[in-house]
C-alpha cells in the first residue's frame, strides 16, 4: 500500500524561552488518504498539543518516498537520493531522486541513518544531499502500538469503500391517458 504524506502548516500562539508569546506557523507531516482527512487528523493530533486557538493555513501533498524515524532523534533531515541506472538502449546513465525523511541529531547522523536504510539497496545510489527540514513532527495513521487496532480497523474500512453510486429510479406510477375527441 502506498502512503500519501500531507505537509500541514499550523499557525498558533507560542510561549517562548522568555515567555513572550509570538505567532509562528509550523509544519508537521500527517500520514492521510485525502485532503479532507488530513485536516480533520491534524485538527485531532494538533488540538491534543494546543490548548488554544490554532488555524490550518496550508495542506499540501509531501513529496518523500518513505519516513524513517529513528530513536533519541528530535529533528527531521530531507535526504535526496539519486537511484543509478544504466539505460542500454542510449548508453547514457539515468538518475532517479526520490526523498526520504530521517530522523537524527545533526546531518552527519542523518546520512548515516540514510546509509543504514539504502544498505540492502541491489541497486547503485548516490546521496547528493542532506537538509534539515523544517517539519516539526510526523502523525502517521498508525504506528503498530497496541490499542491501534481500531485505527487499523477504520483505515480498512475507509479504503475498502466505495463511493455510493445512486441506482437509477425507474418509475412505476401510471397515468390515465385522456383520450381527446375531435368535434
Amino acid at each position: 500500500m502506498s502512503t500519501t504524506w500531507y505537509e500541514c502548516k499550523v499557525k498558533y500562539r507560542k510561549t517562548d524561552e522568555t515567555g513572550g508569546q509570538k505567532i509562528t506557523t509550523e509544519p508537521y507531516l500527517v500520514d492521510a488518504l485525502s485532503y479532507t482527512e488530513a485536516e480533520s487528523r491534524i485538527n485531532e493530533e494538533m488540538s491534543a498539543y494546543i490548548s488554544e486557538e490554532f488555524k490550518i493555513t496550508n495542506i499540501k501533498v509531501a513529496n518523500y518516498a518513505e519516513i524513517h524515524p529513528f530513536e533519541n532523534s528530535d529533528r527531521w533531515f530531507k535526504s535526496k537520493i539519486s537511484l543509478l541506472a544504466y539505460d542500454e538502449e542510449s548508453g547514457k546513465e539515468r538518475k532517479t531522486n526520490m526523498y526520504f525523511l530521517v530522523q537524527a541529531n545533526d546531518v552527519k547522523e542523518a546520512f548515516d541513518n540514510t546509509t543504514a536504510i539504502m544498505k540492502n539497496t541491489m541497486g547503485e545510489y548516490a546521496i547528493p544531499a542532506i537538509s534539515e527540514s523544517p517539519i516539526m513532527d510526523v502523525f502517521p495513521y498508525f504506528s503498530g502500538e497496541e490499542g491501534e487496532l481500531e485505527k487499523l480497523e477504520r483505515f480498512n474500512v475507509l479504503k475498502a469503500s466505495k463511493p455510493e453510486v445512486t441506482a437509477e429510479i425507474e418509475d412505476h406510477m401510471e397515468f390515465a391517458v385522456e383520450e381527446e375527441t375531435v368535434s
